[in-house]
């Protein structure tokens, strides 16, 4: 689906003209003196400039389409603080940036995701293995003092255990 989404856009920049050096120096212009027809134009010129930057962020952990977004926002936040300079500098800082950051939240919540299922496959495990040992099932408090968490910290991964299996297709109660 996303990749379906990322042809048919690029399909679109395609065929949208990219702005010239001199024309983007010309569209500046009258954008600041509130024009926003030039505003729109550059906006639409600058699309295969973001599209090059986020293509450099490719195979990194996040979808085109994502990466694109991204940049796009950039695009939008450097026209909006945009006073003078190099225009295209000033979108290359603000799309990595912001492309970087959201690599970075991809990898926090995966890392999250993968201490939860950690905590998930040790509760199964002490669980099973007090049940063994008790010769009934452990209580929360039990298995909470076993792991040195507290009792609601036990009840949380349980919840977590409860959600996956409601919305797995395979489980069926």
């Amino acid at each position: 689906m996303h990749d379906d989404v990322y042809q048919m856009y690029l399909e679109e920049v395609k065929r949208i003209p990219a702005c010239t050096n001199e024309e983007e120096r010309m569209l500046l212009k009258k954008h600041q003196e509130g024009d926003p027809s030039a505003r729109q134009r550059l906006l639409e010129g600058m699309l295969h400039f973001v599209v090059e930057l986020s293509g450099g962020y490719k195979n990194r952990g996040l979808p085109m389409g994502d990466l694109i977004q991204e940049a796009n926002m950039a695009l939008l936040l450097a026209l909006e603080q945009y006073k003078e300079g190099d225009f295209k500098s000033q979108v290359r800082a603000l799309a990595e940036e912001r492309m970087e950051d959201a690599l970075q939240m991809q990898k926090q919540e995966k890392q999250a995701a993968e201490e939860v299922a950690a905590r998930v496959n040790v509760l199964k495990d002490i669980s099973q293995m007090m049940a063994e040992e008790l010769g009934r099932e452990a209580t929360v408090e039990e298995l909470a003092a076993k792991m040195k968490m507290t009792p609601e910290e036990i009840k949380d991964i349980m919840k977590v255990t409860l959600d996956a299996m409601s919305v797995s297709p395979e489980v069926r109660m």
